[in-house]
């Protein structure tokens, strides 16, 4: 998708990103130190990455770096230039005739459907090495539903009572907040903004700008990635709006895809 379009859509609920907070609890409680996730990789002008090996970063497709060689990612506080990107063959670019659709009849439902059915994951070879940053294990099992996972993210922000903040960056602070994997298919996992009281204590969810965030876990003190954040729904009093209360986040499902990224490391499958 051209990024200029993609940019656009982010004005309705079709793309995910950094972190919406509960509405009663200080914003202060979900900011978070760069040292808390080093792996995180910033894709230029926003969206987000994982390092999940020395030279490779995975992302949402969506959210790739376009122009390939050339694009720089940040690591660790450093730039890292792009030598390849490996689109998977099963992504599909969104028409634009369905987003100029949703805008003019206030419905995302064909959107939901087409992204539904599309593969949103890319990896991203660097140039050089990161030789400062540990790697993130790719999560390989089937047991993600109903796990409590943590989601990280530096893009818009706002509460679950008043949505995303009008006109708000999407390159923010650094923030983290967690929610409970409530379902998963053969592409993607789940996971729903409760309001208070059912929420967690540090209950959230993406909001714009930062798709192919990590959602990940922790296991036995290290972290394991299990979901890129990818596509979100609204709720029907706030159709075209995000960042609310019942709001659904969809996130790349790491562990179906797990043997595709070993084959791109490997050498083994081309990719764009």
């Amino acid at each position: 998708m051209k990024r200029w379009f993609f940019l656009m859509l982010l004005t309705v609920p079709f793309a995910a990103g950094a972190i919406v907070i509960r509405d009663d609890v200080d914003d202060a409680r979900y900011r978070i130190d760069g040292s808390a996730f080093p792996a995180l990789a910033d894709l230029p002008g926003e969206g987000h990455g994982v390092l999940i090996a020395p030279r490779w970063v995975v992302t949402a497709a969506h959210a790739a770096p376009m122009d390939g060689m050339g694009a720089e990612v940040t690591v660790g506080g450093r730039n890292y230039a792009v030598e390849r990107v490996y689109l998977h063959p099963g992504f599909r670019p969104m028409p634009a005739a369905l987003g100029e659709e949703a805008l003019a009849t206030g419905s995302a439902g064909k959107i939901h459907a087409f992204l539904a059915a599309s593969d949103d994951i890319a990896l991203i070879r660097l140039a050089t090495p990161v030789a400062d940053v540990e790697p993130v294990a790719l999560y390989r099992g089937a047991g993600e539903v109903a796990q409590v996972a943590t989601l990280i993210g530096k893009g818009a922000t706002g509460n679950g009572a008043e949505g995303l903040i009008p006109g708000g960056s999407h390159r923010t602070t650094l923030r983290r907040a967690f929610n409970a994997i409530t379902g998963g298919n053969d592409r993607y996992l789940w996971y729903r903004f409760d309001p208070p009281p059912r929420a967690l204590p540090l209950e959230g969810v993406l909001g714009n700008g930062d798709s192919g965030g990590p959602l990940v876990i922790n296991a036995q003190g290290h972290w394991q990635l299990v979901g890129l954040g990818s596509w979100i729904t609204a709720v029907p009093e706030h159709a075209l709006e995000a960042g609310f209360y019942g709001q659904v986040v969809f996130n790349v499902r790491i562990s179906r895809y797990a043997g595709w990224i070993d084959r791109v490391m490997s050498g083994d499958e081309a990719g764009r």
